[in-house]
């Protein structure tokens, strides 16, 4: 009979080593506790869980379950098969449990991210004094900042330094990982100064934690010292952060510089370089590199496909991306989500409805139940205003989410149907569904274009509710809609009770004073505005004159034109010079208004609005010569708008020039120009209801118009009193 020594020597070496236990123990010769753990082991590699169970059997029959290093080899093979159910309670069981088992059960849970029970073990074995070993201490690390346990993971990296494992370099790299995923950059960098050696993974995680950051300048001035470091040594994730750090700021010099030097260093065939070399130059404005990378690229992927098309729509080229899906198809690559939610962005570009519902097909045949690709969908459909197309697909939607309800009622309200905005809104909270941030703002245009108060007081409090009161962008938002609401005295009150304060509340603020007849409140603000180190944009130049136009503050608004005039970032455009003539036309300084078009810069040419500002002042102080000569201009320039034709009629009217106001009527006829009536909105009932002059569908016509002559005579009578 051979000794057990004898079949202990080849049983590790031997490809079948089930088979030789087998023999062993069919033959009745003495097994050894020795036998289980290269024998297990072989069965955690090849994954058999049946016969791993039947020879844990054999363990416990035999007796060996006493013993450490054969207790310690089923825990692992357990592990490794992902049954950690059944290596707890192995584990529970056992009597004599060391590091190595200790080891063993944190690795398995933390390998099959289980983080929360695997780093509670390790909490539990740390109590044991358990000696852990670098593998395991790396996955700890790696629990932590999946789990964002930032107080958990300061105490492991204090431990950690004292047990002596913080001269590892990979513990190191991995505790430096952890604070940038962390975004403490401060740590980060501190642990990076303190450490001796530093390799090409260390450098790479700081620069991709400062790119992640927003903080490129740090990200180029890492990658640089590394290579003054480091020399040649470098890998493809170094490049591809200093990359991104390229791109997130737009450096296309150091972007250029930094891909002739990765051209040198042979990294010209490596995809995932490549793609971000794409995605660099797309960014930097420069989509013509881009092409050359992409075209120059020996093999592609679908996400080499992904950051061309997305490059192109970036730079304002959604014809140029639709057409590459087309060649993409071509070359039989399949798209993915990321391919169908950037076409159907360029369609929205576009406002190309035929498109969106050939993306829409295509959509079908494999996307459909992907919540990304069905909300982007959906907020094409919107935003080319195929609200029936939107509404069908929502209504077959199984998982509408915050964003499918948002984009329904952004979608209602963009298009100017509040009712059916806020009916949804409804259906949305009986649906248990919390609005966020862009529901509430959508809910305030709603609000803004139906200028109910009672409904906008709702809304506001709706925020409050949901903790989004205090949002930047809400807070402005709702400083215009309790404006536009007529409500100044809301407006002021949500402006002061604001947190912070940001140039678009400023701007929102006095804008609302303006439109609500406050010209010298909202030149008070801007001198308050000043005094608060807060700088005017031209947004808040533009706000101000057409507050100074709307309250008769000709010296006042003339005093801020020329203030512009002397500062380089306010710079007067257009609009600010529109402003100013429409100013000094409603005092009736016409030639002050003509003398402003005549010495516009060369830069800034006389918009249409600018001279229709000026013949409104014609028509208003009677200057119906001047008014023939600016009509010509208003005309000329927008020869399809009605709208100029009718105002130079009808200035022609009020001045009794017959002949005028036939041949603007005959023009509009020859041009087949429609008329496009304006009409009143008024909400009643939670019904939105439009008013048309000489409009007989309403279907309670009889009333209204028996109203309006009531209210004529009451006029008439008041005026008579008078």
């Amino acid at each position: 009979m051979r000794s057990p020594v004898n079949f202990l020597m080849p049983l590790s070496q031997l490809s079948n080593v089930v088979h030789h236990y087998h023999q062993i123990k069919n033959a009745g010769s003495q097994i050894t506790s020795h036998v289980f753990p290269p024998l297990f082991k072989h069965l955690a590699n090849i994954r058999s869980f049946k016969l791993g169970t039947s020879i844990h059997a054999d363990v416990v029959k035999m007796g060996f379950d006493s013993y450490a290093s054969t207790c310690n080899s089923v825990i692992s093979f357990y592990s490794k098969c992902s049954m950690m159910s059944s290596a707890l309670r192995f584990f529970d069981k056992m009597e004599c449990k060391d590091s190595v088992s200790w080891n063993a059960l944190v690795h398995g849970f933390l390998s099959l991210e289980e983080y929360e029970i695997g780093l509670s073990s390790f909490m539990e074995a740390r109590a044991s004094n358990f000696e852990p070993n670098v593998s395991c201490l790396i996955l700890v690390v790696r629990a932590c900042w999946k789990l964002e346990a930032i107080d958990e993971g300061q105490n492991l990296h204090g431990f950690i330094t004292k047990s002596g494992f913080s001269i590892v370099a990979s513990v190191q790299n991995s505790l430096l990982n952890m604070y940038v995923r962390f975004v403490n950059l401060n740590y980060a960098q501190k642990l990076f100064d303190e450490m001796c050696e530093r390799d090409v993974i260390s450098w790479s995680s700081l620069m991709s934690g400062y790119t992640r950051c927003g903080n490129a300048a740090n990200a180029l001035r890492l990658f640089r010292s590394m290579y003054v470091e480091l020399g040649n040594e470098m890998d493809g994730l170094a490049a591809v952060c200093v990359l991104q750090a390229c791109a997130n700021a737009g450096d296309i010099d150091n972007g250029k510089s930094i891909h002739a030097h990765l051209i040198r260093k042979g990294f010209e065939e490596d995809v995932f370089v490549e793609n971000s070399l794409i995605d660099m130059y797309s960014k930097c404005v420069d989509i013509d590199s881009a092409f050359v990378v992409f075209d120059h690229m020996s093999s592609t992927n679908i996400v080499s496909w992904n950051s061309i098309i997305t490059g192109l729509i970036g730079n304002e080229k959604s014809i140029e991306a639709l057409q590459l899906f087309g060649s993409m198809q071509k070359t039989g690559v399949e798209g993915d989500e990321v391919t169908m939610v950037n076409l159907l962005h360029a369609c929205k570009q576009l406002e190309l409805p035929v498109h969106c519902r050939c993306i829409h097909g295509v959509v079908i045949r494999g996307w459909l139940s992907n919540d990304f690709v069905q909300n982007s969908l959906l907020d094409s459909y919107t935003k080319c205003g195929l609200m029936e197309l939107a509404m069908k697909l929502f209504d077959t939607m199984e998982r509408k989410d915050v964003i499918s309800w948002s984009t329904m009622i952004a979608g209602f309200a963009h298009c100017g149907n509040a009712s059916e905005s806020i009916a949804l809104f409804r259906e949305m909270q009986f649906a248990r569904e919390p609005p966020n941030s862009v529901t509430i703002l959508s809910l305030i245009e709603a609000c803004v274009i139906s200028a109910e108060l009672k409904l906008s007081k709702t809304v506001h409090g709706l925020s409050i509710r949901n903790d989004l009161d205090q949002d930047l962008t809400i807070g402005t938002s709702l400083i215009d809609m309790y404006a536009k609401c007529g409500d100044l005295i809301s407006s002021k009150k949500v402006f002061d009770e604001m947190p912070s304060k940001n140039i678009h509340s400023w701007n929102a603020m006095i804008g609302a004073l303006g439109m609500n007849g406050q010209g010298k409140e909202a030149l008070a603000l801007l001198h308050e505005m000043h005094d608060q180190g807060m700088k005017p944009n031209s947004v808040t130049m533009v706000s101000i004159l057409s507050s100074c136009s709307h309250c008769g503050l000709v010296q006042d608004g003339l005093a801020c034109f020329q203030r512009m005039l002397k500062v380089p970032s306010l710079q007067p455009s257009l609009e600010h010079y529109s402003c100013v003539i429409d100013m000094l036309a409603r005092s009736g300084d016409l030639k002050g208004a003509l003398e402003v078009i005549r010495k516009m810069p060369g830069d800034v040419e006389p918009s249409p609005v600018a001279w229709g500002a000026l013949m409104s002042g014609c028509r208003s102080h009677g200057s119906f010569k001047l008014g023939q000569i600016v009509a010509s201009h208003v005309v000329g320039l927008e020869p399809t708008n009605s709208a100029g034709y009718l105002m130079s009629s009808s200035m022609f009217a009020s001045g009794g020039v017959s002949e005028g106001m036939a041949s603007m009527r005959r023009l509009m006829k020859e041009r087949r120009l429609k008329m496009v009536s304006g009409n009143s909105l008024v909400h009643v009932e939670g019904r939105d209801h439009k008013f048309v002059a000489w409009d007989e569908s309403h279907l309670e016509k009889e009333g209204i118009y028996v109203m309006v002559e009531f209210l004529h005579y009451c006029m008439k009578k008041v005026e008579g009193n008078d």
